[in-house]
Parts: C-alpha cells; structure tokens; sequence
C-alpha cells in the first residue's frame, strides 16, 4: 500500500512530467492539495514532505484545520461553495477563495477582511462547460465582475477558476480548457494582479496542463480514498 509521502511525490512527478511533455517552462505549475474530510495527521504528512498549499470545501472544517496548525507558510484555499452566512469565517481565516461567483459574496468578503491580514487572494469560478448544476459565472459575465472586484481594496484578484465537464470525450474538455486560457490571457491583459488559472484535477490534469493551467487541485491522488473522520 503507498503512502502519503509516495503519492505526494508522483503528483509533483506527474505536473513535472506533463510540463516537460508539452513544453511548458514559462510558468510553473502549483499542486493544491485538496485535503477535505481529511485528518490532522494526513496534513501533518504532506508538510513535512515540503507541501505548503491546501484546499478546503467545508468553512468550519478548514477554519479547525488552519487554527490548529496556526503556521504562517501555509497557504489555505476554499475551493467550496460559499453561503452569506459563512463569508466572516473565510474572510479572517483563508489565504485564497477559488468560487467567486457573485460579487455580494466578494463585497461581505472585502468588508469582513481584517485589515490587518494581507488582502483576500480571489478567484472567478467560471462555468465553462454550461451545465446547470455547476456554479459559477458565464464567460460574457466575467469583464464586469472582474472590474468590480478588482476595485475592492481587501480583495486581490489573482485570476479563474473551473471544474472541467465528467467525461470521457478528451476534445471536448479539451475545449473547454482552451476557452479558459484565452479567458485567461485576456484578463491579465487587463489586471496586473492576475497569475492564477485554476483547473485541472486528477482526471483532467494533463489537459489542463496543455491548456496553461497554473494550479491543480488534487485530493484522493495524494491522500486516498479514507472515509471521513
């Protein structure tokens, strides 16, 4: 059975790999582990292997879990979908949000950041593939909503975000990870702030990768399969 450390170790392997394979040396590529319903200890393992970024989908759980470590070279990314009555919690706790979809959420967010903690690093979900039980905006929306938040001082834009579509069709979520990067490329035209194109997970990695992705979001790749605790 691998560990933790081994299968930490074949995803940076697998981005390195599939950078080399696509040519890809202008920009490198972050691995977002995706530690959710994950326990103290499985954390605990990833860091000491050198891993510094970690995705939360519950509010209270990530909020338990960055106070427990209280350790300031670890970055904390929501990548959940996020109710009014949660954004204070992620507003005085989180790095980074991933799902950005409305700007009533960016401007509670913006409003409850303390001043004291470095601005809120945010990213625009965008829905690419059109399906209606995913959240996030359409790529027409995303000029306006950028704007705005890009004006909201305790928020730094840092870019996109997107969950490629279920499915074994490659061209077509290959095609919908080529809308991204050009979605992508327009809008750090625009924003100086903007480094961060959000996609790709386990299944989709190597498109994603070909497609300019500058940060995957792996979880049961690196941490397995283990029933919630």
């Amino acid at each position: 059975m691998t560990t933790i450390t081994e299968r930490l170790k074949s995803a940076i392997n697998t981005i390195a790999l599939t950078q080399t394979k696509f040519n890809i040396d202008h920009h490198t590529v972050q691995l977002l582990a995706v530690s959710k319903t994950k326990p103290i200890g499985d954390i605990e393992q990833a860091i000491a292997q050198g891993q510094r970024a970690f995705g939360e989908n519950y509010v209270q759980e990530g909020v338990d879990k960055i106070q427990f470590f209280n350790n300031p070279s670890l970055d904390w990314h929501f990548i959940g979908p996020l109710q009014s009555n949660k954004t204070k919690l992620v507003a005085e706790n989180f790095d980074w949000i991933h799902t950005i979809d409305r700007l009533k959420i960016a401007k509670r967010l913006h409003d409850q950041r303390p001043s004291s903690m470095a601005a809120l690093n945010i990213c625009i979900q965008i829905n690419i593939s059109g399906e209606e039980n995913k959240s996030g905006i359409t790529p027409t929306q995303l000029p306006l909503l950028a704007k705005q938040i890009s004006q909201l001082d305790h928020l730094c834009l840092r870019g996109i975000m997107t969950i490629g579509h279920k499915s074994n069709d490659s061209g077509l979520i290959e095609n919908e990870f080529s809308q991204m990067s050009q979605l992508f490329e327009n809008l750090k035209q625009e924003f100086a702030t903007v480094d961060t194109l959000s996609m790709g997970m386990s299944s989709d990695l190597e498109l994603a990768i070909k497609n300019g992705s500058t940060m995957v979001r792996i979880g049961s790749a690196i941490f397995g399969q283990r029933a919630p605790k």
